[in-house]
C-alpha cells in the first residue's frame, strides 16, 4: 500500500539521516518507526486501562487512603514543605 504524507524539512532530514546511517530505503526505516510506536500505544494503553481497573477495584475493595494522607505521603517522598 502506498500513503502519500507531507513531511516538514527537518524531520525528513532527520528521516533520511536515520536510513543513511542504517543503510536502508527512507520507506522501510518509516516503516519501522510507525509499527514501533503502533505498538507502543497499544501496549501503552492495555498497561493505563489495566492500572486504571486495579485502581477501582482497590477502592471497591476499601484500600485507599484520604487525599490528605497521600498529600501527606508526597511531601515526605519529595521532602516539600507543609502547606498551610
Amino acid at each position: 500500500m502506498s500513503i502519500t504524507i507531507n513531511l516538514t524539512p527537518e524531520l525528513e532530514a532527520r528521516l533520511q539521516e536515520k536510513a543513511t546511517q542504517q543503510g536502508q530505503d527512507i520507506s522501510l526505516v518509516v516503516s519501522e518507526l510507525l509499527a514501533r510506536v503502533l505498538d507502543w500505544e497499544t501496549a501503552d494503553t492495555a498497561e493505563a486501562v489495566k492500572a486504571i481497573q486495579q485502581g477501582l477495584d482497590d477502592f471497591e475493595n476499601g484500600r485507599f487512603r484520604s487525599f490528605d494522607e497521600f498529600a501527606e505521603a508526597q511531601r515526605r517522598k519529595y521532602n516539600l514543605p507543609a502547606t498551610e
